[in-house]
């Protein structure tokens, strides 16, 4: 699985996140972090469907994780960025507190 390529697509789509943390130069360290949470909650996600629906094929389980995953992840831990936010960007300050408040020590 490729945490990583899949966590830079989705700050990828989120240019106005994607500028700041790279000009700051934490793009790689909070790709890197959120890789690892995204891979704790598959495995959350798969361990939890697998119960719920034991006999089912694990490739589907699997799959149906992956995406729940990366939904939960999208809604709670990435800036939405709409027509507004592009009319009005976030200040350098303000993404970097976003950032480090939803990026896990290492």
């Amino acid at each position: 699985m490729l945490y990583k390529t899949m966590i830079l697509e989705l700050i990828q789509d989120r240019p106005t996140l994607y500028e700041q943390l790279r000009s700051s130069k934490r793009l790689l360290p909070t790709i890197d972090a959120y890789a690892i949470e995204l891979k704790a909650r598959h495995e959350d996600w798969k361990e939890l469907l697998s119960q719920e629906r034991p006999g089912r094929d694990r490739n589907q389980i699997a799959s149906e994780a992956l995406e729940l995953a990366i939904e939960e992840f999208q809604n709670n831990r990435l800036p939405s960025e709409s027509a507004d936010d592009e009319a009005e960007p976030l200040s350098l300050d303000a993404a970097m507190s976003f950032i480090r408040r939803h990026t896990p020590v290492v």
